[in-house]
């Protein structure tokens, strides 16, 4: 019993450690022409086994930027997935980037490879000139496969094109119909042993015209008084087309953390908002 319970204590910090981020690349996403997909369905693929992302960054399609950004996130010791920048055109720099960042090269990944070779037979139907490997259109299209050194593929299910993962940074396609089959893939294939490790829930109430300033202190009293739980303070301006409460200046307020922490925070947060004068209005949950 007593290795048991020393297992428990030791296993309980590093599922918590483990954070999970997203890096967005692309111009298209910083001009607008293209809205961004990846951070919401992210989201949703995380959330889906337990597991919730702290982090999001939007990066140019600038190799100095690129490379910086990377360099930290490699440091930080995140789980990161990466969307964008890995195909063959001269504005696709991710690839040689993480390779900069970790201070290694690009080389043509033999698995790799193989699927483009794949691919390129595939797309010919039949046409031996489509066919043939060595043209420069095709040696061109090899490039898609030249990973850091030191690589391992993540399989696309789209068009056998794989993205590439190292250090725990999952690099997959720009385009939303590839990245998220392959985001899950990583999730299920490398982290299992995460998912809903941590029964985690939130809840909160409407403090109609609370003032942040006011509440603030009582948040960081609540924090430092049960380890473990996070406050989040979340204003509205109002919104008239909802009515009631919420047609009004107001502010949600609420406690998130693992559940089983969560009935005393909840209890001293609503006590002491209404001990600053507030009047909670609950919110109702959906049938």
């Amino acid at each position: 019993m007593v290795e048991a319970s020393k297992q428990v204590s030791i296993d309980v910090p590093e599922v918590k450690a483990r954070r999970f981020g997203l890096i967005v690349i692309g111009d298209e996403i910083l001009s607008g022409r293209r809205q961004d997909k990846h951070l919401s369905k992210l989201i949703e693929l995380l959330n889906e086994r337990g597991l919730s992302l702290s982090w999001a960054k939007y990066v140019a399609d600038d190799p100095e930027q690129i490379t910086a950004t990377l360099k930290d996130s490699f440091a930080s010791g995140d789980v990161v997935f990466s969307t964008g920048g890995i195909g063959a055109t001269p504005d696709d720099h991710t690839r040689q980037c993480a390779a900069l960042a970790l201070g290694t090269k690009t080389e043509l990944h033999p698995s790799a490879q193989e699927l483009i070779a794949g691919r390129i037979q595939s797309m010919a139907e039949g046409d031996p000139i489509k066919a043939d490997l060595n043209t420069p259109e095709n040696q061109h299209r090899f490039k898609m496969g030249e990973f850091p050194i030191g690589s391992d593929i993540i399989p696309n299910p789209y068009n056998q094109i794989p993205g590439f993962c190292i250090r725990e940074h999952y690099f997959v396609p720009g385009f939303p119909v590839m990245a998220a089959p392959m985001m899950a893939w990583c999730l299920d294939t490398h982290y299992q042993n995460l998912f809903h490790r941590e029964n985690w829930a939130e809840q909160s109430f409407i403090v109609p015209k609370g003032i942040e300033s006011t509440l603030s202190p009582l948040m960081e009293r609540i924090e430092a008084t049960f380890p473990g739980v996070k406050v989040f303070s979340l204003p509205s301006v109002g919104d008239a087309s909802k009515g009631g409460v919420y047609a009004e200046r107001h502010i949600e307020l609420g406690i998130k953390g693992n559940a089983n922490l969560l009935d005393s925070a909840w209890i001293a947060l609503r006590t002491g908002t209404e001990a600053l004068g507030y009047v909670i209005h609950d919110i109702s949950k959906p049938d």
